[in-house]
């Protein structure tokens, strides 16, 4: 997080330099509330989206990134296409301050842009102009490692990873209060999703603090608070590893995402599903988005999703093809979750 200079103007986050192993996210845009939920591939890009504008970011000038860039691991451009699509459509409301009141303002996160159709293309894209604004003003910023964002499993665990980001630098606080509504919109909860405590705490909070402690430089905590016999706000607090317990977040980062979360919980000899996704499932129909894995996951935990894929690519044998094969599954995972409970 940026500080201001105590005899000097505040340091702008645009000053701030991106290095080879780090890219600068504005305070602003860290804390804003989604009123149209991203997937952690989107949130993925759009920071490298911001990243590779960073350097005339506030003027109204149209950057230029390649796909593959954008890609990582990925063969298609496909899941570029859609989350540009998403992240132009996405509003996102941001607490600024205006002739010294707090206010509330709404920004689309993306303007227009260009797509060359070669899979080695060009992405051609511009930052809307009140986004600009905010970015040109903000004082506030995360830094965050590459390695790590790239990591994290989970949107929440992104955001989680994110805020503290934000906040670890600060000298003369180590926690944060916020409202369990305030708490679902920073994480990009989907509205009507984990509406009580436990189900957001057992599918949201929880693996995000256990991936944030295992992979950053920070320990996290989030502890509920009650109003009554209900809990209506979080207590977020964080404080800086020591040496010894960095070195063991730099060997994991140099593991394989396999078997990482049995690591983070001490349970590795009893993980459930160590595999890596078997080559024979696409060969029997289109391959799934990363994400549909990822909602599965956050849906039907305990559940084995290859096997349940392979269950669905053997019911939908003989049938018309879906339209839309990743919205097919998650319907025949549902129903059979429901029919087939754990």
């Amino acid at each position: 997080m940026a500080q201001a200079p105590s005899s000097s103007r505040p340091y702008r986050t645009i000053e701030a330099r991106p290095n080879a192993e780090s890219l600068i996210k504005p305070g602003e845009l860290v804390d804003l509330v989604e009123v149209t939920p991203l997937t952690l591939a989107d949130r993925r890009i759009y920071n490298q989206l911001l990243e590779n504008a960073w350097d005339v970011i506030d003027k109204p000038v149209t950057h230029v990134i390649a796909k593959s860039d954008l890609r990582g691991s990925h063969n298609s451009n496909d899941r570029v296409g859609e989350t540009i699509e998403r992240l132009m459509s996405a509003i996102v409301k941001v607490r600024v301050t205006r002739d010294g009141e707090d206010a509330i303002e709404r920004v689309q996160l993306l303007g227009g842009n260009i797509e060359t159709t070669r899979r080695d293309g060009l992405l051609e894209y511009e930052i809307p102009q009140r986004l600009r604004r905010i970015i040109k003003d903000s004082t506030v910023f995360a830094r965050l490692q590459r390695e790590v964002m790239f990591a994290l499993s989970s949107k929440y665990a992104l955001t989680l990873y994110e805020m503290i980001q934000k906040r670890g630098n600060l000298r003369y606080r180590s926690s944060e209060k916020f409202s369990l509504d305030d708490l679902r919109g920073i994480l990009g909860v989907s509205r009507g999703k984990l509406t009580s405590w436990s189900n957001l705490k057992l599918r949201a909070i929880d693996p995000a603090v256990a991936e944030v402690n295992a992979l950053s430089d920070y320990v996290v905590e989030v502890a509920p608070l009650k109003t009554g016999r209900r809990v209506t706000h979080v207590e977020l607090r964080w404080w800086r590893k020591d040496d010894s317990t960095s070195a063991e977040v730099e060997r994991e980062l140099s593991f394989s995402k396999v078997g990482r979360k049995a690591r983070m919980t001490g349970t590795e000899d009893t993980l459930t599903d160590p595999r890596p996704r078997p080559a024979w499932l696409d060969a029997r129909g289109p391959a799934l988005r990363t994400e549909t894995y990822e909602t599965a996951r956050l849906r039907y935990p305990g559940y084995d999703i290859y096997h349940v894929e392979g269950e669905w690519r053997a019911w939908a044998r003989g049938r018309d093809e879906a339209r839309d094969p990743d919205r097919a599954f998650l319907a025949f995972f549902r129903s059979f979750a429901e029919k087939t409970p754990l």
